[in-house]
């Protein structure tokens, strides 16, 4: 019944409720009634969604499995190991909420096209773009990877761009021409911008062991430019799609637990230096702290949704109003229809809450000696000092649910120094070129599964775990060092780790 109801769930009236920040709009809510209650006596609501969840997305974890189990995100914590494994919701949403979640995923999955007017249906795509759903490049809300081959189009991948300064409210300055990141398509009767391909060079090393490792560096070029080149000052940054999981339960941790955490001065001499970003959030109007993105550049989600619908997909919002137009490009401004948002506030505060709703899968097999081993091995060469294990959430998140829950995520969301063979040379706020947000872990191990890939780091460059952990530099270079010295078992044991999370 309920799948039957979620298809059509966009051609339902839809009844106010509200749960959000200070200056969000109320997400639109469909109230339950008692037609829709599930067999009487089987369980909560709540349950019997994660269960209806869990058939659709895949089988749930066998019992034996589930004794191998840990919880990432207490009661946030999901137990799918199917391909879907990052698009359950958390159980304990309430009913409307859970009405509304389902709807905020069809929205995520929706495909939006080009227009001649602007109407209710999903028809305000570009004038030039990326992609045009949310999924095209969070594949089943994970990770997103570069192309393939040289030849191969950039799917769930796209490059910033910048010119040397400050915008006015500090952050990147956006490329004169082309704006803030590359848009690679266009609807019809508007050339996209351009591409950019990627080729790579090996770097050869071994292990103090003898064990031989390569290292691929991305080496990227611009093609098919329409409005000219890009110019020898402009400030490249490409970034492959990160994950969604997770992502309200980052935002319910406390400003003053992220500050707490940094050391911009070293203070303590252990040679690492986390730093806050300091962004700008158009929704309040003022400086906030920055959370999400590769280099922390965007406070909350609202605005993080409304930017990358926006800057993805050319989506306006009561956020990000204009069209994605440079002055430059005469062809993309005369697109140009109406003033009203084509990504409305009820949609956006949906999609929001769809995103905030998404729990965590558990850890896997918490209890085999190697996993074990490998734990210890991760705390001491000191990657805990950046991938802080256990956060806690606060007392007034945007979701109730999220309230008080102590989370594992691997992050402490601050920026870290790492090295030169990292930089993308590219400043956004705070954020020297240099510098990245430590990246969460959780669910890193089912990244192979849920999006048939193995490629990390902020480009995708590294293929594999390992790969990734060896182009650590900067701040991370000590621990990065010792990995090289560490015998053949004890780096199994460390990998063995991260795929249990």
């Amino acid at each position: 019944m309920l799948r039957i109801f979620t298809l059509c769930l966009f051609w339902l009236a839809l009844a106010a409720g509200s749960v959000a920040r200070a200056g969000e709009p109320p997400v639109a809510m469909l109230k339950l009634t008692d037609e829709d209650v599930w067999v009487p006596g089987q369980g909560s609501y709540a349950a019997e969604f994660n269960r209806w969840a869990w058939l659709n997305f895949g089988a749930p974890i066998a019992p034996e499995e589930l004794a191998m189990a840990g919880l990432s995100a207490g009661t946030a914590t999901t137990f799918s190991r199917s391909r879907e494994a990052f698009s359950a919701p958390i159980s304990t949403l309430d009913q409307d909420r859970l009405r509304a979640f389902a709807l905020g995923r069809k929205l995520f999955r929706v495909r939006w096209s080009g227009r001649s007017t602007v109407q209710d249906g999903f028809d305000g795509l570009g004038p030039t773009f990326n992609r045009n759903s949310c999924s095209g490049c969070h594949l089943k809300d994970g990770r997103g990877q570069p192309p393939a081959t040289v030849d191969k189009p950039m799917e769930s991948m796209l490059v910033r761009l910048s010119v040397p300064g400050k915008s006015a409210h500090g952050g990147p300055l956006p490329h004169p021409v082309y704006g803030g990141q590359l848009q690679d398509k266009g609807i019809v009767g508007v050339p996209r911008e351009g591409r950019v391909t990627i080729e790579y060079r090996e770097i050869t090393g071994s292990f103090a062991d003898g064990e031989p490792f390569s290292l691929r560096q991305p080496v990227y070029a611009f093609g098919d430019l329409q409005h000219g080149p890009v110019g020898a000052d402009v400030l490249v940054s490409p970034r492959v799609a990160p994950a969604i999981y997770g992502l309200g339960l980052l935002e319910a941790v406390e400003q003053a637990t992220i500050e707490a955490n940094a050391d911009p001065d070293d203070a303590d001499s252990d040679g690492i230096s986390g730093r806050v970003n300091r962004v700008w959030d158009p929704v309040s109007g003022q400086q906030a702290i920055g959370r999400f993105g590769w280099k922390a550049n965007t406070p909350n989600l609202y605005t993080q949704v409304a930017a990358a619908a926006h800057g993805d997909m050319g989506l306006t919002t009561s956020v990000f109003p204009q069209e994605n137009c440079p002055a430059a490009q005469a062809a993309c401004a005369e697109t140009h229809i109406t003033d009203a948002p084509e990504l409305d506030d009820a949609r956006l505060a949906t999609l929001v809450l769809y995103t905030r709703s998404l729990g965590v899968p558990a850890k896997r097999d918490v209890h085999d000696p190697a996993t074990h081993r490998g734990a210890e091995i991760f705390d001491d060469i000191g990657c805990a000092a950046c991938h802080t294990p256990t956060l806690s959430t606060g007392s007034d998140p945007a979701l109730p649910e999220l309230t008080n829950i102590t989370i594992q995520p691997y992050t402490n969301l601050l920026l870290h120094d790492m090295g030169e063979g990292l930089a993308d040379g590219r400043p956004d706020y705070a954020a020297s070129g240099r510098e990245w947000r430590t990246p969460p872990l959780w669910g890193i191990g089912l990244v192979h599964r849920v999006n048939m890939h193995n490629n990390f780091l902020h480009d995708g460059r590294a293929r594999g775990l390992m790969e990734a952990v060896l182009w650590h530099g900067g701040e991370a270079q000590v621990a990065r060092d010792t990995v090289i010295e560490l015998s053949s078992s004890d780096r199994d044991a460390l990998l063995a780790f991260l795929a249990s999370l």
